[in-house]
């Protein structure tokens, strides 16, 4: 099978639904598929604002059509809600081609924490988006309900995977610790902007040391207002998963995010996880087993710190990226040879 994925987040950005695309795509060539990306690189772009390290393209709608009628493919997946996603829909639509898509990210909240749009407008908008996909993929079935309670419909779940050649305890053999920092260390992994609520984390007063792992708009300010952090900025592959696995425990502030595959390389490191019981965390952490929730952080901090990691390890390794690859694969909606007759106007 072709399968061409469309997507608005791309490297060098480092998030969930990069990682989600990068590893769809190895495995489903691993399974004997061709998997293509249609992404910013190779269009003109503009930083996004307020988030500079995101590229968004600029009237991309012809080489989108261009590039999809060069390849050819089988399938089509539009994993964002951006300028590509939506020059591929408008694509598909006149056309009377089949896609899918993906919900990845609470855009609706994100967005209302920086200006006043109410949700409901954010989310008639995304409704009218996904509404013509013959899918839409969520990543939990909280996140499924919660969609459908908000008049979403053919949502189906697709979960996300852990790779744990790469995200895997410290070996004393053969890694050396990237830090040397007073115990216990209690880490955050991700992007650092408002909505990931960190300043939660870093009001805590903890025993031991707080490191913060990632890059984005906030992090000027919170690097200044907390000198006592190591904030250690964007890390990638080995070098990523060495600055996790030499935490003790790994500390999930957000509320807003709709799952975390974060929270699955914590555990393939052997961290525990002390998160809220919100949407994400609720569907990933076993609780008193490979974490703890509580509507209060330090609570869950100082529980999940009595923890046994061997209870994240094994978790974490039940949920590879294979499995989750054969179900999204299961879930594209195949392109008839010859598709049917007639032009459909975008909407």
């Amino acid at each position: 099978m072709n399968v061409v994925i469309v997507t608005d987040a791309w490297k060098p950005q480092v998030n969930g639904v990069v990682r989600t695309y990068e590893q769809f795509g190895r495995e489903l060539t691993a399974m004997g598929h061709t998997v293509s990306y249609i992404t910013p690189d190779g269009f003109r772009t503009v930083p996004m604002p307020g988030y500079p390290e995101i590229r968004l393209a600029l009237f991309p709608y012809r080489g989108v059509a261009k590039t999809l009628r060069a390849k050819g493919p089988d399938a089509i997946h539009i994993g964002t809600e951006g300028p590509l996603g939506s020059a591929a829909r408008r694509y598909c639509r006149r056309n009377g081609i089949p896609f899918t898509t993906a919900y990845h990210t609470r855009f609706p909240e994100y967005l209302r924490l920086r200006l006043p749009v109410p949700l409901g407008m954010s989310y008639a908008w995304l409704r009218r988006f996904h509404r013509p996909a013959v899918r839409t993929m969520v990543p939990t079935d909280t996140q499924k309900r919660y969609l459908e309670e908000r008049g979403f419909d053919n949502l189906v779940v697709c979960g996300r995977g852990v790779d744990t050649d790469l995200f895997r305890p410290l070996d004393p053999a053969r890694d050396d610790a990237p830090y040397d920092l007073p115990r216990p260390v209690h880490l955050y992994l991700g992007r650092v902007a408002v909505e990931k609520n960190i300043g939660a984390f870093l009001d805590l007063d903890l025993p031991g040391s707080k490191v913060v792992v990632g890059d984005g708009p906030d992090l000027a300010a919170l690097r200044r207002r907390n000198p006592g952090v190591l904030f250690a900025g964007f890390r990638f592959g080995e070098d990523l998963a060495r600055h996790l696995a030499a935490a003790d425990l790994f500390v999930f502030p957000s509320r807003t995010d709709t799952f975390g595959i974060v929270l699955l390389e914590a555990m393939a490191c052997g961290l525990p996880v002390a998160a809220y019981p919100v949407d994400g965390p609720r569907d990933v952490v076993q609780q008193g087993v490979t974490g703890w929730l509580d509507d209060d952080l330090a609570v869950a901090v100082e529980k999940a710190r009595t923890l046994d990691p061997a209870n994240c390890l094994r978790f974490a390794r039940q949920h590879t990226w294979r499995a989750v690859t054969e179900v999204f694969q299961g879930i594209l909606a195949p392109i008839p040879r010859q598709p049917a007759t007639g032009l459909q106007r975008a909407a």
